[in-house]
């Protein structure tokens, strides 16, 4: 059943005219909306006090537990304008159902996936108008989050709590366009490993992923790819992204979810995407030997990473420390198939087969 948010409309939003400039050149994560949801939980009440604010500052003690022990959840989303005005979101119950996953994990209190979807219809009705024409894949980026705001300096699952919806409008991940990127493939450095955090959408698996990150950069790539550290006997995921390929007999190909990866909504809409396509969907354990061998054979011709924000990148190569294995399918073909079919649907182009979106203006 929902819930009534007391709405506080901002006394400084921007005009029509600011919002149309920021929205001519949004970049990523640069603006922000005029307004952000927030809710509190507290031990013993439950969640309460849901409310719409003017965008801002956060005041937290300088002992709250998310500052010390990174007790913390998060989620990327993002709000679609179609052809004929309206505005609508992608799956948002898949990731009010991850954001349970991840809750649970982190020994955060769990947010009922109608609450976290209302939340969110909230932030972008009262922000619509942020929300840009969908020339270009322009988007409004949507970021819930959750963070321990007890202020307690002992070691236990947070006592208070803070979820907030804040949103962004944006253009394209890569501002250079749909290109062939480059990847490091590592095995020194681990994001997450076997009963640690990979499977949540946390913030400590970003950070760690950032050394490798910048190592890659020093090579000229653009992400970096991680083969589990322990037995370094299969492939994972990419910092910030899921890793695909796709073989000369049309089999689309994705490491298995292993506990260590994260479930990518991108991920699991390129499944059944693809398959609609007529490729054959595989989700298995992918060896590093197998994965660069079957580069260099020609057993895979094309791969690209995925998720919210980028939505789907081709591949050109990877590398390593070992040597470098470039895919033989330079034109993406088949990559660009399955991004513009996701697309499509995404901003109303073709008919939603899947009832994926949800209309919210």
């Amino acid at each position: 059943m929902p819930v009534t948010f007391d709405v506080q409309p901002s006394p400084s939003a921007r005009t029509d005219a600011e919002v149309a400039e920021i929205l001519a050149d949004p970049g990523f994560g640069r603006f922000f909306t005029d307004h952000m949801v927030s809710i509190t939980w507290t031990k013993g009440q439950g969640w309460h006090s849901p409310k719409v604010v003017p965008y801002g500052p956060l005041s937290l003690d300088p002992s709250a537990a998310v500052l010390h022990y990174g007790q913390e959840i998060f989620e990327g989303m993002k709000a679609y304008r179609h052809e004929d005005g309206s505005v609508w979101l992608f799956r948002p119950e898949r990731n009010g159902e991850r954001f349970r996953t991840s809750a649970a994990r982190m020994m955060l209190p769990d947010l009922p996936v109608d609450l976290f979807v209302q939340a969110v219809r909230e932030l972008v009705t009262i922000d619509a108008r942020y929300v840009p024409e969908a020339a270009g894949e322009h988007s409004l980026y949507i970021r819930p989050f959750m963070i321990a705001s007890e202020a307690f300096l002992g070691v236990r699952a947070a006592e208070e709590v803070t979820f907030l919806v804040i949103a962004s409008p944006v253009g394209p991940y890569f501002a250079e366009g749909v290109k062939g990127v480059d990847i490091w493939v590592t095995d020194k450095w681990a994001r997450a490993g076997v009963g640690g955090t990979g499977a949540a959408k946390c913030g400590g698996n970003y950070a760690a992923s950032l050394i490798a990150q910048y190592e890659g950069y020093e090579h000229g790539c653009t992400q970096v790819m991680f083969i589990e550290a322990a037995e370094k006997d299969r492939v994972e995921e990419l910092g910030g992204m899921n890793v695909f390929l796709i073989s000369a007999d049309g089999q689309l190909v994705t490491p298995a979810l292993t506990g260590t990866i994260l479930d990518g909504i991108t991920r699991d809409s390129i499944l059944a995407v693809g398959e609609q396509l007529g490729l054959t969907p595989v989700e298995r354990r992918l060896s590093a030997q197998e994965f660069l061998d079957g580069i260099a054979e020609g057993t895979f011709v094309e791969a690209f990473c995925c998720g919210t924000a980028a939505v789907i990148s081709p591949i050109s190569g990877f590398k390593s420390e070992r040597g470098e294995w470039r895919l033989k399918g330079q034109d993406f073909a088949t990559t660009v198939r399955i991004r513009d079919a996701v697309l499509d649907i995404q901003y109303g182009r073709t008919p939603d087969r899947f009832d994926w979106l949800q209309r919210v203006v």
